[in-house]
This record gives C-alpha cells, structure tokens and sequence, in this order.
C-alpha cells in the first residue's frame, strides 16, 4: 500500500479564543501584515491553504460584551482578497454564513476571489439559527434551528447552479432555481472561475452535519481528541460518501489541531501548560464553565472544586457563541473527570475544554500526525498556532522537513489551484441532500 501524504492548512486564530493574548510576541488581530505573516509562513511550508474564522456580532456573556473574545474581525474575503497579492500557490479559505447571505451575492465574491487568486479560493459554509446574531440583520433571528441545513444544502446548490451556468468555452447562459428557500433567475455576472467551483469547507460534527459533508463538501473541519475517536469519526464521514455517488478521495478529513514543540519531551510538556494556563485565567475558567452550566458561577472559587449544582439544559448566558453540543453531557463528563482526577474548576478546564494538541520533539510531532493519517484518522490538520501571527514559525521550520524526509508530504506544489493542492476532482453538482 503506498503511503498517505498529509495535508496542512492554518488557521489564523483568535476567533475561539486560543490565543495567549498577553505574551510579549503577540501582535495585532486585524492589521493586515499579521495576516500576511501567517499566509506567508503557510505557504513557505507548502501548506494547502489558510483558514479564516468569521464573527458577525460581537459575543456577550452575561449581557456584556465578552473581554475574552476577539474585538474586531474583518471581512474575510476582503482580507483574503489581499493576501492573494502577496501569495503565490496558498489556498485562500473565508468562513461566510448562509443564514445572512444571499446565493447570488455569495457565489459572485467567491467566483471573484477564484479568478483573482488564480483558482485557490474556498468557502467554509457555516449556519445559524442564532436570533442573538440575526439583530444585526434585515431578517433577524427567522431561522428555525431544524431549518439551518436545509437552507445551506439549497443555497450551495444555488451558487453551484450558478456558478455552472457559464459554459467552458466562456459563454454566459441564464439561470432559474425554484426552491424552499430561494426562488432567482436571471444571468451570473461572472464568468466560470479556474476551478469551476470553490473548494466547500464544512465544520459541523452532528449526524446532520456529517451528512451534508458527505453529500456536498470537499473538506470537513473536524475536532476530535483521541486518535481511536478520529478513527471512528473518519470512518463514520467516509461511509456515507458512496450513496452520493462519491468516493472517500472526494472528501478530506482535517481536524483543527494544536502543536507545541521543545527540545525534549519535557520541556514541551513544561511549555504546553504555561500555554494553558495562560489561555485559561481564573477568569477565563469560570467564564467556560458558566457556558457549560448555564448559571452565575462568579462566587466560586476557579482553584476550588466544580459546582454541585446540575447545569441548565439550554444556557443563554453567552450570546453569538457556537453551540457547545448537548451542555447537560458535556457538564457531566467534566464532573466525572474532576471526580477521577481530583482537579479544580481552573485545572478541568484546562485539561477538558481545550483544543487537540500534539505536544513533544519536532521528531515526535511528526511521528503522531503521521500516525494519524497512516491509521486513517484524518487525512490532514488544520493547525491553529497560540501566537498571533508567528506562531506557525516553529512548526514550518522544524517539523514540515521531518515530515518531508518521511515521505509524508510533499516537497513542493505540483498544480496551481487549490483543488490540485487537495488532490480533489473536478466539481460535479450530484446527490445534495435537501
């Protein structure tokens, strides 16, 4: 069997809050030489493409805005937009809602985005049913969570038709879709963009979320923290591809991961929880937790036991923030591991609430995303750095070669577009669910 190369892509943090805000190397959130730092790190490490998160209004906690959280985000596909002059081959990823957004409008930025990154643009395609956001809005909160899939299965199809209705040879044609949620026709402005359509990111880990990324996207943005747990989702996402008439090389799968490297394994470890302890002040503790449990935990101690009180099934404390799963379970697997482990507030946090992260020698490192995607676990990583925007320095200088001596991934880029980064075939616009 020959071997599985990996693929890498980063993305620029802060969104969700794992940056160290206070170390002394930690620039700017929205000045653009940050962004273009990290793209070009990205790309000197041949990386397939750069991730960008998106906000669109600023997250509350307890009716405040949250001062743990980002303030500040600017327009992805402007920003992406610019980063195309200053990059070469990096695939350019903008994260943009389908709740607010129009199909016409959306797929004329991306199509646009494609022709001036020369074929390297991609769509994360989120949802809301968030009437919190939706003030922002024209149409508000008007979205049924049931209804959020089935809005975004119809409008990627839309864009696709769009996107389709301009033949190869360049010629404009006219479109009509008549649907649930979308009822247009008319023509594209655009013509038909280097990769025909957008790489279509997708990051919902329900079984309803899974279901659309089998039957529309080309890559899932995943979170698991185990390799057994990523073998069980990769196995789960990868069977469900053939009734959309697909094949598990049609669909990659890259969970969002962490890496802190030191000369030895323990100085990596030292460095690991410095990271998290200063991403997790006592403060920032006992804000997570009062998401999890739905309830005012301000007069509990962040170095003292978890509260013995049951959490709210349904908490409203934090506004705009993405919806954590199913609370209740979450607060008892917390509980359980504070019981076992004997930890604080603070120390479960930490230890439960964080992102993946591979910690050790650059050599180890390498060894376990290897082994990851050797063992099917995933097909590639989505690296998030701790350090805005030099944090994926160490990484490209130190593990990227060891990977490459492996034969694990590649020694330069073989296409131009992003598609070809990816190893993706042509779009086809079959099997979405509705």
């Amino acid at each position: 069997m020959s071997r599985r190369r990996i693929h890498l892509a980063a993305h620029f943090p802060g969104v969700n809050n794992t940056t160290v805000w206070a170390d002394p190397e930690s620039k700017s959130q929205i000045e653009f030489s940050s962004f273009a730092h990290l793209a070009r790190t990205a790309e000197r490490g041949l990386f397939d493409f750069l991730f960008l998160a998106e906000g669109l209004r600023l997250r509350e906690h307890k009716g405040r805005i949250h001062d743990l959280d980002v303030v500040g985000r600017p327009e992805s596909i402007t920003v992406l937009s610019a980063l195309a002059g200053v990059t070469e081959h990096l695939g350019l990823a903008a994260t943009v809602n389908t709740t607010f957004n129009e199909p016409f409008e959306l797929a004329r930025r991306f199509a646009t985005l494609d022709h001036v990154s020369g074929g390297r643009a991609a769509w994360n395609v989120v949802t809301s049913s968030d009437a919190f956001t939706g003030e922002n809005f024209r149409r508000g909160g008007f979205l049924d969570r049931a209804d959020r899939y089935t809005r975004a299965a119809e409008f990627l199809e839309t864009a696709r038709e769009l996107w389709a209705s301009w033949t190869p040879d360049g010629a404009p044609g006219p479109f009509a879709h008549r649907g649930r949620h979308f009822d247009i026709a008319g023509e594209f402005t655009v013509p038909r963009s280097p990769q025909g359509n957008p790489v279509v990111i997708q990051a919902g880990d329900s079984d309803e979320g899974r279901e659309f990324a089998a039957s529309a996207a080309d890559v899932v943005f995943a979170r698991h923290s185990s390799l057994e747990e990523g073998r069980a989702f990769y196995a789960d996402v990868k069977r469900r591809l053939a009734k959309y008439g697909r094949t598990p090389d049609d669909l990659k799968i890259m969970p969002g991961i962490g890496v802190v490297l030191g000369d030895t394994a323990a100085e990596a470890q030292e460095k690991a929880a410095e990271i998290r302890r200063q991403q997790t002040s006592p403060q920032t503790a006992l804000r997570t937790l009062e998401q999890i449990w739905g309830v005012d935990l301000s007069s509990y101690d962040p170095d003292g036991p978890l509260p013995d009180i049951d959490p709210v099934a349904d908490p409203a404390l934090t506004q705009g923030r993405t919806r954590r799963g199913d609370t209740v379970a979450i607060a008892e697997k917390w509980a359980a591991l504070s019981r076992e482990k004997g930890l604080s507030i603070r120390q479960t946090v930490i230890e439960a609430g964080g992102r993946q992260l591979f910690i050790g020698t650059p050599d180890a490192v390498a060894t376990e995303l290897d082994e990851f995607v050797q063992r099917e676990a995933a097909d590639g990583f989505v690296l998030v750095p701790h350090l805005t925007p030099g944090g994926l320095d160490g990484f490209v200088d130190e593990v990227v070669p060891l990977l490459q001596e492996r034969g694990a991934f590649r020694t330069a880029y073989r296409g131009t577009t992003l598609r070809s980064h990816l190893g993706l075939p042509d779009p086809v616009r079959k099997g979405l669910i509705t």
